[in-house]
């Protein structure tokens, strides 16, 4: 099957679970292949979309309580759990991160990892920073989890969420999850996934 299709995320977003848990669907109704690359969603933030920090500093941002709303619509339409937020949020995420790109080059075992996560994180409200619940969640995966986090601590590890994040940003991203249809269609977010799904099915 031909990876048409580039999904950039970062397991801090709640809008990420819910495009990955959507996603395989319109993958199967359009026959494409998907990559999954993981990023720190920060560092896209610090380069170029500041506006995120300072609209969660506002006391009184309709519109984003507003998108909490929306969110949980979203969430049972889709029929995800979203437990969310927890006193985690918002998260950091350079751990969880790093553990996933230590998988990218499996990318079976990265969907299992990134599903469990999700679960982790966003139903039973755990600490998405914390490594050894990141290795935990992966063992229960039947996944090393030991091996995956020696893995993220990697210097090579490191370099290639550095990588992953400094590409997406050159190529036009600006938050989680940024999706990619046959290399230079981008789309953002759970909401496009309609239109990803008509793009992949105009190219068939």
């Amino acid at each position: 099957m031909t990876e048409r299709l580039e999904f950039f995320f970062d397991l801090s977003s709640p809008w990420t679970c819910l495009a990955f848990h959507n996603l395989p669907a319109v993958l199967e109704r359009t026959g494409a292949g998907a990559r999954y690359r993981p990023i720190l969603v920060g560092g896209v933030f610090n380069a170029v979309n500041p506006a995120v920090y300072a609209a969660r500093e506002q006391t009184d941002n309709r519109r984003l309580e507003h998108s909490w709303k929306v969110l949980k619509d979203w969430a049972r339409l889709a029929g995800v759990p979203m437990n969310f937020p927890s006193e985690w949020h918002p998260a950091k995420s350079i751990h969880a991160m790093r553990f996933a790109c230590a998988l990218e080059e499996d990318q079976a075992a990265l969907v299992r990892f990134v599903r469990a996560a999700f679960a982790s994180y966003f139903d039973r409200q755990e600490n998405l920073d914390d490594p050894a619940v990141l290795e935990a969640v992966a063992t229960a995966e039947g996944l090393d989890g030991a091996a995956i986090r020696a893995a993220s601590a990697s210097d090579a590890v490191k370099a290639r969420l550095r990588a992953n994040t400094d590409e997406l940003i050159a190529r036009g991203g600006y938050g989680s999850p940024s999706i990619f249809v046959d290399g230079d269609d981008m789309y953002f977010g759970n909401d496009q996934l309609p239109l990803v799904e008509a793009a992949l099915s105009r190219a068939n």
